[in-house]
């Protein structure tokens, strides 16, 4: 609520400056016309449909994701010998972004679902497991050595005590996770083509480009920052909260 204002101070600016210079609404629509596109395409069902898709993809991208941090983690901790070639995959992979790969994963996985997913996961998995080992590993030695002299086995002081201790830092992997991949999915949407039968909201953009619907385009773009901003301020929040009471802080 307190940056309320300022959203509305951009609008109000947008407006004036669209009001003022006289621009072409097919460059920059007006704030009118571009809520009456939102309103028209959600009550015909296409927007919110289409929302739904690209949601439902990213939260399984992220799940996906989740899991596989978690056993490469798993794994580079309790065999030594995988720990230097999971992080020199890692050291690769993280900085490499997802566009770069399209063409590969459009050769791999063709056209449709299957490469926005492999471009969703690539986005999500590195900054995870990035966080998991940085968590599991700031573990205080003593929690460790006492569970150790209790005769828990490694993996029980993997999955009991370092994932526990690493919440804070998974979280905040989620958070980094669910940026990278909510863009890598509207741009691989935009450039792989329609996910599932309606397309998400990647292809309700390139659909309003086509058709030089600008008041539509940008009502897509609104509906992308404002899911973006909800994830970020409700759902992260929330989590985040939920972590500083587990642990007291």
């Amino acid at each position: 609520m307190k940056k309320l204002p300022w959203y509305l101070l951009l609008i109000l600016f947008w407006e004036a400056a669209v009001k003022i210079s006289g621009v072409s609404p097919l460059l920059v629509p007006a704030v009118e016309d571009v809520l009456r596109a939102l309103a028209r395409d959600l009550t015909q069902g296409d927007l919110i449909r289409q929302s739904a898709l690209s949601v439902g993809m990213i939260a399984g991208g992220i799940a996906v994701s989740f899991v596989l941090s978690l056993i490469l983690a798993y794994l580079s901790q309790m065999h030594p010998a995988l720990n230097g070639f999971i992080g020199t995959v890692t050291d690769i992979a993280h900085p490499l972004p997802g566009l770069a790969l399209m063409p590969l994963i459009l050769l791999w996985f063709g056209v449709g679902d299957g490469a926005v997913f492999a471009v969703i996961v690539h986005a999500a998995v590195w900054p995870l497991l990035l966080n998991l080992n940085a968590g599991t590993l700031a573990v205080p030695a003593v929690y460790t050595e006492t569970a150790s002299m209790l005769s828990m086995s490694k993996s029980g002081i993997f999955f009991r005590i370092r994932l526990p201790y690493a919440l804070p830092y998974v979280i905040a992997g989620l958070k980094t996770g669910w940026a990278r991949a909510w863009r890598a999915l509207i741009s691989a949407e935009m450039v792989f083509g329609a996910i599932g039968l309606h397309g998400g909201l990647g292809t309700y953009i390139m659909v309003k480009r086509t058709f030089m619907d600008t008041a539509g385009l940008f009502a897509g773009i609104l509906v992308i920052v404002m899911i973006g901003i909800l994830v970020e301020n409700g759902l992260f929040r929330f989590l985040e909260r939920a972590a500083l009471d587990r642990w007291e802080v």
